[in-house]
């Protein structure tokens, strides 16, 4: 039986900042962030590009899985049922079902399905996906010209607002992260965008679905509308995702079934970019399916090699959809013919909400994704069965960030304080955790704790880490909210080999806006973090001191992307901000 839902992800709105004045306020009142600071052990010499591997054939990237350290065959327990133990002492079951939602008893793949390099993701410039590719690590798309270290307004945009389940979200809402698209010339010319832009090398088009239910295409620029909004009528609070060949597809899920009196069908969508309009998706009311929330918080990947797109799902499956995808630009049509495989899997907790409202991150053909039982989950796209489990202890949301090293690849996650502080007897705040993890063999590398608060809105990580390059390369950025007291966060760098803190900011306002890195052409490496009295922050990453600081209205509660010298995102004001990084 499917479990029955619990109310989706709370927003901020209630315990942030409502209005400028609130927030110059808050400001006032609070003291002085605090800094701490250690020692750095490895802190980089010289900064060196890492060297890229251009392969994309799937074949030919695949890793066997009994190649993988520690390697055992899972257990078949028949009618299509197979299981695998985890540590300490948990098993894992999971089966397939078709399209038809019939169990398939003996899944044979069409082909392998397998990511390269992230530069190798797509090779159309921008930010198509939440944080930009299949390593989850490139929010940030080109370089800025950094002089003045300032941020300023260069336009903002209007949205609206939705209330459904006895809360109300506004503007953009966790992931809340735009996509920014430099389109081929082919495609613009198909998708009938102004001649002027068409002819422009430089244009950009900010794609940006919120949660009043429309998705915003605007001028990068200019804020200026590109086409009419799409008005599918019920909110998306996640991201996005661009299809990565340059066709003029958006696979976008709703985070709301509800509006007001308004309630429809939960809905995975795919939108035809040359029409403006849906043209295909699924339903997340799924009969093979363990929840009957079906809600899609998760930034779908796409595989371009294989025409194969990946979207784990709060209902508890994780699909593999075949899109069948044809884009002809002479004739300015684009088309999908979905054909499913479905995962489904259970870790035996007998309190299972199941459901996944992070992205998937990819290795090669393994790929991961946290889950709200607090579970890493590691599966293998080819075939779909589960490789590994590693249990957090509270629920996980936060992305997965993947990073692969001359020691091999490793992925970077933290967990929340959220079931444990659930009910009567729940507790007010305990330790959350940042972990290194082995990517192969699902092994513990190293955690780092602190305590954070839960009062009905979770503390701990909801923002996705920022991995550290160029002058920063030892350090991995993470974002925990509602530490210190309900109000407050921490911003912490840590030593990627060790785990140890390099500085610590315990900052007026939490976040669940993640952070992010730009590089400068100045060759240094700057970060931005958002934060929930809606102050943007503009830091050094080498010290976490703020080089400057914007006040925006209301909490920001999304995720930022950023285009050479440009960044954009929503906040509860109701706005999208392009905000010009100088």
């Amino acid at each position: 039986m499917p479990v029955t839902s619990r109310s989706p992800r709370r927003p901020l709105l209630g315990l942030a900042i409502v209005g400028v004045a609130g927030a110059l306020t808050l400001s006032a009142c609070t003291a002085p962030d605090v800094f701490v600071e250690s020692p750095r052990p490895n802190s980089p010499t010289a900064s060196a590009s890492a060297s890229v591997n251009p392969q994309t054939d799937p074949a030919k990237l695949q890793i066997p899985l009994d190649s993988l350290p520690g390697w055992t065959a899972p257990t078949a327990l028949g009618g299509g049922k197979f299981s695998r133990p985890f540590a300490p002492d948990g098993t894992v079951t999971w089966e397939l079902f078709n399209g038809d939602n019939q169990q398939i008893a003996n899944y044979t793949p069409a082909g392998p399905v397998a990511f390269g390099d992230p530069q190798t993701y797509t090779k159309i410039p921008g930010v198509l996906t939440f944080r930009g590719n299949n390593y989850r690590n490139a929010p940030a798309y080109g370089t800025a010209d950094i002089t003045n270290k300032k941020l300023e307004i260069a336009w903002t945009h209007d949205t609206g607002d939705v209330k459904a389940e006895g809360s109300y979200w506004a503007g953009a809402g966790w992931t809340g992260q735009p996509l920014m698209v430099n389109w081929p010339q082919q495609t613009k010319a198909a998708m009938g965008l102004d001649p002027a832009q068409v002819q422009d090398k430089n244009f950009v088009e900010v794609i940006y679905p919120v949660v009043d239910g429309k998705v915003y295409r605007m001028d990068l620029a200019t804020g200026k509308d590109t086409k009419p909004p799409i008005d599918v009528g019920f909110a998306f609070k996640g991201t996005g995702s661009i299809d990565p060949r340059g066709y003029p597809l958006l696979y976008s899920g709703m985070g709301l079934n509800q509006n007001g009196d308004k309630t429809g069908d939960w809905r995975y969508r795919i939108f035809d970019l040359i029409q403006n309009k849906e043209v295909s998706g699924w339903n997340g009311t799924d009969p093979s399916a363990p929840r009957d929330w079906g809600a899609f918080d998760s930034s779908a990947l796409v595989n371009a090699a294989s025409d194969t797109l990946m979207e784990p799902a709060e209902n508890g499956l994780i699909y593999k959809v075949k899109l069948n995808a044809k884009f002809d630009p002479a004739n300015k049509t684009v088309s999908v013919d979905p054909q499913f495989t479905k995962l489904r899997y259970d870790t035996g907790d007998p309190n299972a909400r199941h459901g996944i409202e992070g992205s998937a991150a990819a290795y090669r053909n393994l790929m991961y994704a946290p889950d709200n039982d607090g579970n890493i989950i590691c599966w293998d796209a080819t075939t779909m069965q589960v490789v590994w489990v590693f249990p957090t202890g509270d629920d996980t949301d936060a992305t997965i960030v993947l990073e692969n090293t001359p020691d091999g690849p490793f992925i970077y996650t933290g967990n929340e304080f959220d079931k444990r502080g659930e009910g009567d007897n729940g507790a007010k705040s305990g330790p959350v955790t940042f972990r290194k993890i082995n990517a192969l063999t699902g092994k513990e590398v190293w955690k780092w704790e602190i305590n954070a608060q839960y009062n009905a809105v979770n503390g701990g990580m909801m923002a996705t880490p920022a991995l550290g390059f160029g002058d920063v390369s030892d350090l991995v950025f993470v974002t925990m909210a509602r530490t210190a007291s309900e109000k407050q966060g921490d911003l912490v760098a840590l030593d990627k080999k060790t785990g140890q803190v390099v500085w610590q900011r315990t900052m007026g306002a939490f976040s669940w806006s993640s952070p992010l890195l730009i590089q400068g052409s100045d060759g240094h490496v700057y970060g931005i973090q958002g934060d929930s009295s809606g102050l943007l922050h503009l830091f050094d990453p080498n010290t976490g001191k703020d080089f400057s600081t914007l006040q925006l209205e209301k909490n920001i509660e999304a995720s930022p992307a950023v285009y050479n010298n440009m960044l954009v995102v929503g906040t509860y004001a109701k706005k999208l901000y392009g905000i010009r990084i100088s």
